[in-house]
């Protein structure tokens, strides 16, 4: 019962934290718009999102050891509840950009406690049968959070999305206040948190799969970066042709995460990670031929992007799984590290892809291609799994 608690309470409260990166990205022209800013500037409401949730993230797991795990959630969903209220009240782009940041940070210890919630309850394979549930979260706000933000900007105003979300999230805190999660009895290394954190940085075992995963996501917060600019500007689509990619984007991240769940025991977790990291970079290289081919259409840029999503979605919880299997130490500093380490180096390549302002195409493929060549290398690298 309580693993299943912990399910519900996880996949809820991070598709909560990854609306914040998709449910106001068809409203990103109108914000512009009424900030009295480009769409630019406005863009780096992302990257700044990321920056929130990349920095406190050691220090959230740090806190989980000492404290407990329902007080670091409960905090973190308050924070983030908080940030989106006040999100709107803001009256110009740096004010937006100061309250992304806050929302980030909360969002960061969401992120946090719903991996070591998971990684409190399952342990081995059944670890990477369990975390395909995260993604299949994630992706539920990465697309149909795409396409809810364009309903409800267009009826109600961009001010209602973050109105809402933050009003959910409260919601939420009241909710896990009342949830039973299991008590572990963890005997502690004795060293403080930089050393541990410093010595999990020295193990291949942990550390490449941990990156491997890390830069297969930055595929995505490239494309979620760039990409509204891109086709909305650069293809003339509107904001809700926009919002309607999220369904084909859902379908694909979906159906890899319940390939992982259901093929993962058989199949092993090394096999299914290389096929993904495989599918990520043929994606992401068939977006930058397509974005070269004379008379480019938007459908040869956005479809092998969904194929990318397909193999990142396989990548992703098993790149988890693999990095906390390949810890020397117990407890929730390796699922801190890796979510540290992922939105380190998702913020720096949402910092990147911010300043491909071009309307074409191809340099945002290019990006994303060399993002998964670095993940194919990382794969490689790889230690022989211990038996």
């Amino acid at each position: 019962m309580k693993k299943r608690t912990t399910l519900i309470v996880t996949c809820t409260t991070v598709f909560l934290a990854q609306l914040g990166m998709s449910i106001y990205l068809p409203a990103l022209p109108d914000i512009a718009r009424d900030l009295g800013a480009d769409a630019s500037r406005v863009s780096w409401g992302l990257s700044v999102y990321l920056i929130g949730m990349a920095l406190p993230m050691l220090a959230w797991g740090s806190l989980s050891q000492r404290l407990g795990r329902k007080p670091v959630l409960l905090a973190a969903l308050g924070l983030y509840g908080l940030g989106n209220l006040a999100l709107p009240l803001g009256t110009s782009v740096e004010g937006f950009l100061a309250f992304r940041l806050i929302q980030g940070i909360g969002a960061s210890g969401i992120s946090v406690m719903a991996r070591v919630l998971i990684r409190d309850s399952f342990s081995g394979d059944l670890l990477a049968k369990a975390l395909p549930w995260i993604s299949i979260a994630f992706v539920i706000a990465l697309g149909i959070g795409q396409y809810l933000g364009s309903l409800i900007q267009a009826a109600f105003g961009w001010e209602a999305i973050f109105q809402g979300l933050g009003a959910a999230s409260l919601i939420m805190a009241a909710a896990v206040l009342r949830a039973r999660f299991p008590i572990l009895t963890e005997v502690s290394s004795g060293k403080p948190a930089w050393r541990v954190y410093g010595q999990l940085l020295t193990f291949h075992a942990f550390l490449r799969p941990a990156l491997a995963g890390g830069l297969g996501y930055g595929v995505i917060i490239a494309f979620n970066t760039a990409g509204p600019l891109i086709l909305q500007e650069g293809f003339q689509w509107s904001a809700i042709e926009y919002g309607l990619l999220g369904w084909p984007i859902s379908a694909a991240y979906l159906l890899g995460a319940l390939v992982v769940n259901a093929f993962v025991l058989r199949t092993g977790q090394r096999r299914l990670m290389s096929w993904g990291i495989v599918l990520v970079l043929g994606g992401s290289a068939a977006m930058l031929a397509g974005s070269l081919t004379p008379g480019s259409i938007a459908l040869l840029f956005w479809l092998p992007y969904c194929l990318a999503v397909f193999g990142q979605s396989l990548n992703y919880p098993i790149s988890l799984s693999l990095a906390n299997e390949g810890s020397p130490v117990s407890g929730a500093y390796a699922m801190a590290l890796s979510g540290f380490l992922h939105q380190l180096l998702a913020a720096v390549i949402g910092a990147m892809a911010s300043l491909l302002s071009s309307q074409q195409a191809w340099p945002l493929a290019t990006l994303c291609t060399l993002l998964a060549v670095s993940a194919m290398l990382c794969v490689r690298g790889m230690p022989p799994r211990a038996t």
